[in-house]
């Protein structure tokens, strides 16, 4: 085990050494960031449950804590939507202090499975998994702010989907024009800018303007003020909350599952960071950053946290180098809560509203669940059960069936690649495909074998293999002869592998790809026929087509 494996990158980044240049740079990324964070904190924290301030003190203590202890050097963390299932019924069922031990159970959690090294294990959840899931999560914070966006007069709206939904209609002579008004407006403000000016604060601007419209028209809309009168100011002080053993035992398998989401979202996160920013995070160290986050956020009285893609997205197009601009963007976010704690009370529910939809639009990734609806029926089963278990179930039940059923079909579908021969080994079958693949390998040209399934357990060693090749070739072949199986999972990290490739400016060669990898590419649009990489039949043309392509090139 290298020693680096449990060193937090703020540290590597100080001892590589850190400039002025360096902080200005940071800290305009962190501003950038703060800017985004602000209004969406506010949203996730009473979307959850709870209220806007609670949602502001996650962002500040364990965004803070995620970058100065993590193992990316551009994450950030805070809340996110992937908990606002889990919290919303841990507060309904066990109270605000049973949400608060789960969280610091869940903090512990994650710091074991980083210690014993559970940062790898990401790569065995398959993608209609977490797709399905993911889609699913999108679809219940979408339902939970009809009420808001509508302001429909309900007292209490029901947790599950189906009663909810049932109150929602039968309440819609209630509705509120004025909030369905500022609702719309706010929303119409937030895709316009996105398409027309995408480097503004959309989330920001859409609430201070609709804040704004509602104090000078007087309208009768519900905002943060009149929901929430009495929120406090300022960060509270650290305290720990009431811990008793039958309180642990209540909360526990929801510590589990706030453990084993933060986990995911953070190294999915972390992954996405790397292919954007160039960098290798250390997921061990990352998983014990995420766990003291958590632990710090439930001493503050704040949500559970993880890694938010969408933050770490903006934090690197802002400029951001080292975990320094995550840190700053908490520091931004606290002088808010310090300074600006008043201005909360004029913003509009409704707009709130508004920004949880684009959240669960973009959390849906409707684009990738399109997709695996093209695949195979097993995986195709694996989504759809994921997604309708998380909607009208569980959300900790479809991730179990979701991962059982996948491992299940994976097995059932490897038994149907055995072939039983009784004939010996002939020497026609000791090709070139089993001998030294780099003899007469032309210059500019990297070669990798894979060997085995290409299924969920391994898709993740092709992109790392990718990193670890240092200087870009011109040409990359992949050689697939003895690929017996390809899943989504594994069509996906190819698609991602071709995109990374083509950003360094290599092109991918597949060669010697047998039937059924050949169907599922042509179903990802990577076949014979696509334009983003070449096929060849086997090695040898393999390397005669690279030698076409660095001509051409």
């Amino acid at each position: 085990m290298k020693p680096e494996t449990y060193t937090p990158k703020l540290l590597t980044v100080f001892r590589e050494g850190y400039s002025a240049a360096t902080f200005r740079a940071d800290a305009i990324a962190g501003l950038t960031v703060a800017i985004v964070a602000l209004p969406l904190a506010m949203a996730l924290g009473i979307a959850s449950g709870a209220s806007p301030d609670k949602g502001l003190i996650t962002a500040v203590v364990a965004g803070f804590l995620i970058s100065a202890l993590g193992g990316s050097r551009v994450q950030v963390g805070g809340p996110t939507g992937a908990f606002v299932v889990v919290i919303f019924n841990v507060i309904a069922n066990h109270g605000y202090d049973g949400l608060l031990v789960a969280t610091l159970l869940a903090g512990l959690i994650l710091i074991l499975a980083g210690v014993l090294r559970f940062g790898q294990m990401i790569k065995y959840i398959p993608h209609p998994v977490v797709t399905g899931f993911t889609a699913g999560i999108a679809v219940i914070i979408a339902s939970s702010q009809v009420k808001d966006f509508l302001g429909l007069a309900i007292d209490r709206v029901p947790a599950d989907f189906i009663p909810k939904w049932q109150a929602y209609l039968g309440a819609l002579q209630s509705a509120s024009w004025a909030a369905i008004g500022v609702g719309v407006g706010a929303l119409a403000m937030i895709i316009g800018l996105r398409k027309l000016a995408p480097r503004l604060p959309g989330f920001l601007i859409a609430v201070v303007v609709s804040a704004f419209v509602v104090a000078l028209l007087k309208l009768p809309v519900e905002t943060v003020g009149s929901r929430f009168p009495d929120m406090p100011a300022g960060l509270p002080i650290p305290t720990l909350p009431d811990v008793s053993l039958a309180k642990i035992t209540a909360v526990l398998p929801s510590a589990f599952t706030i453990a084993f989401l933060a986990g995911i979202e953070a190294l999915l996160s972390a992954v996405v960071a790397d292919g954007m920013a160039g960098t290798r995070h250390r997921s061990n160290q990352e998983l014990i950053g995420q766990g003291v986050a958590n632990l710090g956020s439930a001493l503050f009285g704040g949500l559970p946290a993880t890694g938010a893609i969408a933050r770490t997205a903006t934090n690197i197009r802002s400029g951001a180098k080292t975990p320094v601009a995550g840190m700053m963007h908490a520091v931004f976010l606290l002088l808010f809560i310090l300074f600006g704690t008043d201005l909360m009370a004029y913003v509009p529910m409704a707009a709130l509203a508004a920004i949880l939809f684009m959240v669960a639009w973009g959390m849906s990734e409707y684009q990738r669940f399109l997709a695996l609806l093209r695949m195979p029926n097993s995986d195709r089963a694996v989504l759809l059960l994921t997604f309708g278990l998380t909607v009208l179930v569980d959300l900790t039940v479809a991730i179990a069936v979701g991962v059982t059923l996948a491992s299940l079909l994976f097995m059932a579908r490897m038994a149907e690649t055995v072939e039983v021969d009784g004939s010996a080994m002939r020497d026609a079958d000791l090709d070139a495909e089993d001998l030294d693949q780099r003899d007469d390998l032309p210059p500019g040209v990297e070669v990798f074998r894979i060997t085995g399934p290409f299924f969920f357990g391994v898709a993740g060693e092709l992109l790392d293999t990718l990193r670890r090749v240092g200087q870009s070739p011109r040409v990359i072949i992949l050689r697939m002869r003895l690929v017996p199986l390809l899943d989504a999972s594994g069509a996906q990290a190819l698609e991602e592998f071709v995109e990374q490739a083509r950003l360094a400016g290599a092109q991918i060669i597949l060669s010697g790809v047998q039937p059924q990898p050949r169907s599922m590419l042509d179903r990802v649009g990577l076949g014979e026929t696509s334009a983003k990489l070449s096929h060849a039949v086997d090695y040898a043309r393999a390397q005669s087509l690279a030698v076409e392509l660095i001509e051409k090139s």
